[in-house]
C-alpha cells in the first residue's frame, strides 16, 4: 500500500512524514545485523511523491534482544520495581550501557541517511520522560547523581550545609553516602529531591545531546527536534532547547485528552469534553513557540478520537480543522497528524488516524484535507509571516513547578494550573501571550505577569528596576532561595526591594474556607493559597479580604497578589494592568479566542453557542465569516486607517 499511500498523503496536501521513530528491531532484527532496505523502499517511495520526511531515532523502545542481553538498562521506579519489557520507554536515562548502544546505533542510521535529499529533519527518541519514567530510580541514577553532586557542591561539608543535614541528624559522611530520596519513611529532605529532579532535567539533556552530536555530523543541512509533550514539567524546556540547540521545538497536541486529564474544574471538562478547553493548546503553542526561539511545529495533531485518556469523546464537527488553524496562528510552521492510518492492533488500535483501518478518509481526515485544500487556494493562508512579539508575556518556571509539587502544603495546590488560570485569563480579554522563561530578556514586553515564582533573584529585580512595563506578581513569589529554604528577609525575597512588603504566614484553604474580596466591581474569594502580608514603607493596598488581610499590594508599576483568587477576580486585576500598561483589553464572547499572525487575525469557537467575532465593521474576511458556530474558525484583515 505505501506508493498509494505516499500518492494519496500528496492529493490531500501533506508535505511531511515522519517515520521510524519506533522501528528499531526491524532496523536491526540481531546484535549488529542492519536490515535497510525496507527504510530505503520506504524513504524513496515517499520521495517520489514529493514528500519530505522526518526521521525519528528509535531509541524510544529498544528491542528484545538489548534487554535480554542488558536487563540492567530498564528503567525503576520510585517504590524500587523495576519496569519490564512489553511496551515503550523501557529503559533507564541513566544506564552507560543504554547510552552506548543509542549512539552506536544512531550513529549507523544517520550515516545512511543523513544526507538523503527528503530528510528535512530528525526527530530524537519520542516523548522524554512519557509514561512516569523519568526519574529513574536505578543504580546506575545513583552513580551518576553522587557525581553529579560532587560536581556541585565540590566538599560533601559544604552540601550538608546548604541542605539543612543538621535537622533530623541528616548528614552525611561522604558523598557515595548519599542515597536516593525515595522509599523514605516520611518526606525526603526537600533540597535531596530539588537537586534529584535537576540532575534528571540535565540527565534528559545529556542523553538528547548525546544524539544530537551524532546527527550534527551526519545530518548537518536537517533540522533536529524533539517531539515534548503538552503541560509536561519532568525536565527543564528553556535549558535542554539552550543546551543542546535544537533548530524547531516540536509537540504533541491532543487537546481533548489533555483537557481530560488535567486539573480542570468539573464543571469544564464536561462543558469542553468535544472541543477541548479554548486554551488548553494554545498555551504550549506559546510556551513552546518561545522554547524553539520562534520556531515550532506540532509534531502529532489529534485527528480524532485518542486512547490514553479516562474519557476519549469525539471532537465535535470542525474541530480537527479549527486545531491546524489554530496552530498556524499561534506561529507553527508545521502541523503533522498523529497518524496516517489508525492502526487496527497493538496498544494505540483505538486511537483514530487520518484514515480509518479499511483505508477510508476518517472524519478528521476529512477536515483536514478542507483545512488543505483552503490553505491552498489562498494567498493570505498559505503566505503566513512569522508570529510578532506579543505585548503581554507570562513567566512559566519549571524549578517553580518542581519545588510546588515537593512541598504543596495544600494538596490542591498546582502551579502549572495557577499559571493557566492567568493564562485563560488574559486570552479571555482578547490578548496575545508569550510564555517565557525568567531568564529571557523582557525588556520589550509591556505587560509582564509572573503568576508565581519560587526565587526571585537580583537578575530579575534588575529587570524589573530597568523596565518600563507593568509587572504582576502572584502569591508564593520570592518564597524560597536555591537551596529550597525561605528567605532569611521573608518572602518575597529580593522583591521587597522594588515592592516593600512581607509575607509573614501561609494557609492552604480547603473547599469550605473562602475568605472573600472585591475588586473593583468584581467580587470574588480566595482559593487554595493565601497569605497573611504586611504592607511596609509606600506600599499601598489595592483590595483586602473581610478579614482585613492586604489582598492586593502595589507600589508604581509592580503589583502583588497574596492568594490564588477566583478566575473572575485574577482577570480583574489583569485588566486594569493591562490598561495601565497602555494595552486594549477586550472581553470577548463566551468560548471565543483570537489570535494574531502578522496583518491577520483568527477567531475560533470553542463555545456551545453561535457568537459574532469583533472584526472591524471595513474587514475583509480571507477565511470563514463573522459568525461562528461551535467548532468554527475565521480570519480577517481589519481596513487600514490613517
Amino acid at each position: 500500500m505505501w506508493a498509494d499511500d505516499a500518492k494519496r498523503m500528496a492529493e490531500l496536501g501533506i508535505t511531511h512524514v515522519r517515520i521510524a521513530e519506533f522501528a528499531w528491531s526491524r532496523m536491526e532484527p540481531r546484535p549488529g545485523e542492519f536490515v535497510w532496505e525496507w527504510l530505503d523502499e520506504a524513504i524513496e517511495t515517499l520521495a517520489a511523491a514529493g514528500l519530505k520526511l522526518v526521521l525519528g531515532t528509535p531509541t524510544a523502545s529498544p528491542p528484545k534482544w538489548l534487554i535480554d542481553a542488558h536487563p540492567e538498562v530498564l528503567p525503576v521506579r520510585a517504590d524500587g520495581v523495576r519496569w519490564n519489557f512489553g511496551s515503550r520507554r523501557h529503559y533507564d536515562i541513566s544506564s552507560e550501557i543504554y547510552r552506548r548502544e543509542c549512539v552506536r546505533f544512531v550513529t549507523a542510521m544517520a550515516g545512511r541517511y543523513g544526507r538523503h535529499p527528503s530528510i528535512v529533519a530528525w526527530q530524537t527518541d519520542n516523548e522524554l520522560g512519557c509514561h512516569d519514567t523519568v526519574p529513574s530510580y536505578s543504580p546506575a541514577a545513583l552513580k551518576r547523581f553522587q557525581a553529579w553532586l560532587q560536581l556541585r557542591y565540590e566538599s560533601v561539608n559544604a552540601l550538608n550545609e546548604v541542605w539543612g543535614n543538621v535537622f533530623w541528624s541528616m548528614e552525611y559522611p561522604s558523598f557515595d553516602a548519599i542515597g536516593l530520596p525515595n522509599l523514605t519513611p516520611t518526606d525526603a529532605n526537600p533540597i535531596h529531591l530539588l537537586d534529584f529532579r535537576r540532575f534528571m532535567s540535565e540527565e534528559v539533556g545529556s542523553f538528547h545531546r548525546e544524539q544530537i552530536e551524532v546527527l550534527r555530523q551526519h545530518a548537518p543541512n536537517a533540522d533536529l527536534l524533539h517531539n515534548f509533550m503538552g503541560f509536561f514539567t519532568t525536565f527543564d524546556h528553556y535549558r535542554f532547547a539552550e543546551d543542546n540547540a535544537i533548530d524547531v521545538a516540536a509537540w504533541d497536541s491532543y487537546p481533548i485528552a489533555r483537557t481530560e486529564s488535567i486539573a480542570l474544574p468539573e464543571e469544564q471538562k464536561a462543558r469542553y469534553a468535544r472541543t477541548a478547553h479554548p486554551d488548553v493548546s494554545a498555551f504550549d503553542h506559546d510556551r513552546y513557540r518561545t522554547i524553539g526561539g520562534g520556531r515550532f511545529w506540532v509534531m502529532e495533531q489529534q485527528a480524532g478520537p485518542v486512547n490514553w485518556a479516562s474519557w476519549n469523546p469525539v471532537p465535535a464537527k470542525g474541530m480537527v480543522r479549527l486545531w491546524a488553524y489554530e496552530a498556524f496562528a499561534h506561529g507553527a510552521e508545521l502541523v503533522s497528524y498523529f497518524r496516517w492510518r489508525q492502526c487496527p492492533f497493538a496498544q494505540e488500535q483505538m486511537h483514530s488516524g487520518l484514515n480509518l483501518p479499511n483505508n477510508e478518509l476518517s472524519p478528521g481526515g476529512l477536515e483536514v484535507q478542507q483545512a488543505a485544500r483552503e490553505i491552498a487556494a489562498s494567498a493570505a493562508l498559505s503566505g503566513l509571516g512569522a508570529p510578532k512579539r506579543a505585548a503581554t508575556a507570562i513567566v512559566f518556571d519549571y524549578e517553580t513547578q518542581w519545588m510546588f509539587e515537593i512541598q504543596r502544603h495544600g494538596k490542591t495546590f498546582d502551579y502549572q494550573m495557577l499559571v493557566f488560570d492567568y493564562y485563560e485569563a488574559l486570552r479571555e480579554l482578547g490578548l496575545d501571550v508569550d510564555i517565557v522563561s525568567s531568564k529571557a530578556d523582557l525588556s520589550q514586553y509591556r505587560l509582564v505577569v509572573v503568576p508565581s515564582i519560587a526565587v526571585i533573584d537580583e537578575t530579575l529585580v534588575g529587570q524589573i528596576e530597568k523596565s518600563s512595563a507593568q509587572w504582576v506578581f502572584g502569591p508564593r513569589s520570592g518564597s524560597k532561595t536555591t537551596a529550597f529554604a525561605i528567605p532569611s528577609s521573608l518572602p518575597p525575597g529580593a522583591l521587597q526591594k522594588v515592592l516593600p512588603m512581607q509575607v509573614l504566614e501561609v494557609e492552604t484553604l480547603r473547599p469550605t474556607l473562602t475568605p472573600a474580596l472585591s475588586f473593583g466591581d468584581i467580587e470574588g474569594v480566595a482559593m487554595h493559597w493565601r497569605e497573611h502580608v504586611r504592607a511596609n514603607g509606600d506600599t499601598r493596598v489595592d483590595a483586602q479580604f473581610d478579614d482585613a488581610w492586604p489582598a492586593v499590594l502595589s507600589r508604581g508599576k509592580v503589583l502583588y497578589v497574596a492568594a490564588w483568587l477566583s478566575h473572575g477576580l485574577h482577570r480583574a486585576v489583569l485588566a486594569q494592568a493591562a490598561n495601565e500598561a497602555g494595552i486594549e483589553t477586550q472581553l470577548l464572547a463566551d468560548g471565543l479566542r483570537i489570535r494574531r499572525r502578522g496583518d491577520l487575525t483568527f477567531a475560533f469557537n470553542f463555545g456551545e453557542q453561535q457568537v459574532e467575532v469583533p472584526a472591524s465593521v471595513n474587514a475583509t474576511f480571507v477565511l470563514g465569516q463573522r459568525e461562528l458556530a461551535t467548532g468554527d474558525v475565521c480570519a480577517w484583515r481589519d481596513a487600514q486607517t490613517d
